[in-house]
């Protein structure tokens, strides 16, 4: 699948020399497999061809050209900051805003107890240099406790308890706010999800899986640091650097200020800039870590075609391609993350040694004590404790926002398909119910209608069929009906209604559907039955499992019901798969049935057993069956034969037979012993039902 891709792609470029050269190299591997170890060489000297290979185009109709993860509109910092802080203070969540104010609370309780520890080390140190206040100086006028912890001991305990103090509320805020960063990011997690579940049938169909699964990862754990930083690192910080300068010009003098809003000037502005710098490094490396990721989940997403061409070795060296690349983009990260670490402490030294010179000097001029000096020296580098860990926080707050912007660009995607603000919810008696398409047009593409004025009606309790080559609309018809896309002009209606006035919950939850392609999740057997409809009873999960003629197949296997499907239902065989999506379409129980080749998967006897079960499914319900085999719907009350997007021929199996038109030369295709005699409407309906084994089955290694 990779190859025929990059071939395809590389013939549809052909105009540059570049890529016809391409084109002729790739050609030789998929014939010599010895050369594919030549394949990252291949890829690293066509870079700009590859760059339009790996593009992804329209591979399904319908599929826009929008790259989802790039498309979207950026989001200032102020924007994303605001957005933010709406999780930190909901509205309806008195609980959470409680922990915020109690954090902050301990916040400052924490900064305070901080800056007290460096007045204390001085007083230590000048108790025991013999320069120590009048009272701390020991005396031995009292009892023997006092005489202890009015000295310097006392201090130095009065030191500890600050430092613990200090560590025991930091600790304690932290521990009180996770609550608040978990609830902030589950709560944007389920908004992103569920929003990515509304937009259109387009978008999904040309997502990069592991890209948008990066994107919300990186995402959320950048925003629950973000989150922390503001609110704990970020302007506690800049408290204590105005605490500090307000100490140092209270008890030490100005100068002493002037050097430390200096030095710290100086740090902002090589920070600042040398971290604008690299952020291009950074992201660099997480475009080749998205690539990475794609390369690897498409891999192994088709395992299967892997090993059918056996490409396992071109497989690591296209995927080695982009971590080359990670590995680049990452070695230039590390390096300028050194040189920025470097210049930082390079400043902060700079300021120390000129606050410890200007201290020396008023010590020897006789203004300073020793304890002075410590404390000048204590307080400037306690300052440089958060400051260094603010330089770190700047690029990740920078990082983060980054990917938060990614992230919450996501929810400015706007679904195509909107519900009307006056939307009606779709009523239905019993099971009546009754679908139109008057004069329909539709395309994928503006330049290639798919529907051209499509009338059909599927009257209630009738069994319809829609028949047509391939390309011809019939799997749009389903679509539209579950507005999955709007029709670009036409009306389609349910008892009357117009789809695009109804709610989208309640149309989609009136219609059951077997798709022609059974994707199940990863998940047990019995999870995938019962998602059809989850509040079911085993017993109705395995009624359905009965009528779709799986529950036998499913004892005999080791774990029963409880058997992993593998992803994507891969453990299971193509008939397997295709029962569970009949059984669940049948839990479903909805009044309107839509079959999408529902047996394609099929042999012809377990084919036979379903028909004769799913007639009993459907009875009095209305059903719609979209099929290649003719003879799974010769019973169909009502046959539409489409053609160009149109309906060229109806009416029932043996009315088409007799207009010997295209529905007669369909089956006489099916068929080799040419047109069934006709039959009357007497004859019984289960004979209908029986698949004669001497016609062809439909598949292309048919021999019959």
């Amino acid at each position: 699948m990779l190859q025929l891709r990059l071939i395809s792609s590389l013939r549809n470029s052909s105009s540059t020399w570049k890529s016809q050269g391409l084109y002729r190299n790739f050609s030789t591997l998929t014939k010599s497999p010895t050369l594919l170890k030549n394949a990252s060489q291949i890829l690293s000297k066509n870079k700009r061809s590859i760059v339009q290979v790996f593009t992804r185009t329209c591979f399904h109709p319908g599929a826009s050209s929008q790259v989802p993860l790039q498309a979207s509109g950026k989001l200032t910092g102020y924007q994303l900051v605001q957005r933010l802080l709406k999780y930190v203070w909901p509205k309806d969540k008195p609980e959470i805003k409680r922990r915020v104010l109690v954090a902050l609370s301990l916040l400052v309780a924490a900064k305070l107890a901080n800056v007290s520890v460096p007045f204390l080390l001085r007083d230590v140190v000048n108790y025991y240099n013999g320069k120590a206040p009048e009272f701390l100086k020991l005396t031995f006028d009292g009892t023997a406790s006092q005489t202890i912890f009015t000295a310097g001991i006392a201090t130095c305990i009065a030191y500890g308890l600050a430092r613990a103090t200090s560590a025991a509320f930091n600790e304690l805020r932290n521990a009180v706010f996770a609550k608040v960063a978990q609830n902030s990011v589950r709560s944007i997690s389920r908004s992103i999800f569920l929003h990515l579940h509304s937009l259109d049938l387009s978008f999904h169909l040309n997502r990069q899986t592991g890209a948008l699964s990066k994107a919300i990862d990186r995402g959320t754990r950048g925003m629950s640091f973000v989150l922390s930083s503001l609110i704990f690192n970020l302007i506690p910080t800049a408290v204590e650097i105005g605490m500090v300068s307000a100490l140092f010009t209270g008890t030490l003098g100005a100068e002493f200020a002037y050097m430390t809003m200096g030095s710290i000037g100086m740090y902002g502005v090589a920070t600042l800039g040398i971290t604008r710098w690299r952020t291009k490094f950074r992201h660099q490396m997480n475009q080749a870590d998205n690539d990475a990721g794609n390369k690897a989940i498409d891999s192994l997403i088709n395992y299967e075609t892997v090993k059918y061409f056996n490409n396992e070795k071109f497989e690591a060296d296209r995927y080695d391609h982009f971590l080359k690349k990670y590995e680049g983009a990452s070695l230039k990260t590390t390096s300028s993350l050194a040189l920025l670490n470097f210049t930082q402490n390079a400043i902060f030294s700079g300021a120390l040694i000129g606050v410890m010179c200007m201290a020396g000097n008023r010590i020897a001029a006789g203004d300073f004590t020793i304890g002075d000096l410590i404390l000048a020296n204590t307080l400037l580098f306690q300052l440089s404790i958060p400051l260094n860990f603010l330089g770190s926080v700047y690029r990740e707050v920078r990082q983060g926002l980054v990917d938060m912007n990614q992230m919450f660009s996501l929810l400015t995607l706007k679904p195509k398909i909107v519900e009307a603000s006056d939307a009606k919810k779709l009523e239905i008696t019993g099971n009546h119910i009754t679908l139109n398409f008057e004069d329909v047009h539709f395309g994928y593409l503006p330049e290639k209608p798919i529907l051209q004025g499509l009338n059909l009606e599927i009257p209630a309790g009738k069994k319809v069929a829609i028949v047509g080559g391939s390309g011809s609309g019939k799997s749009t018809i389903v679509r539209l009906l579950y507005r999955l896309y709007d029709t670009e002009s036409g009306t389609v209606k349910i008892n009357g209604e117009e789809t695009r006035d109804l709610t989208l919950d309640s149309l989609r939850q009136s219609i059951s559907i077997v798709p022609q392609d059974s994707v199940l999740f990863h998940d047990t057997i019995y999870y995938n039955l019962a998602y059809g409809r989850p509040s079911a009873s085993k017993e109705e999960v395995i009624q359905a499992a009965k009528m779709a003629d799986l529950h036998e197949s499913v004892l005999r296997m080791p774990n029963g019901y409880e058997t992993l499907v593998g992803e994507r239902g891969l453990k299971l065989s193509g008939g397997e798969k295709q029962r569970v999506a009949i059984a669940r379409a049948i839990l479903k129980n909805a009044p309107f049935v839509i079959y999408d080749e529902a047996t394609s998967s099929l042999d012809a006897i377990t084919e036979a057993n379903i028909m004769k079960a799913l007639k009993g499914a459907v009875e009095k319900r209305t059903s719609l069956f979209i099929a290649h085999r003719l003879a799974t719907i010769v019973d169909a009350d009502i046959i539409y034969v489409l053609q160009e997007g149109k309906v060229v021929e109806k009416g029932s199996h043996f009315d088409l037979l007799a207009q010997d038109g295209l529905y007669a030369e369909l089956w006489r295709s099916q068929n080799i012993h040419g047109v069934a005699p006709k039959k009357t409407r007497q004859d019984d309906d289960d004979l209908l039902l029986e698949l004669d084994l001497d016609k062809c089955c439909g598949s292309s290694s048919c021999n019959r």
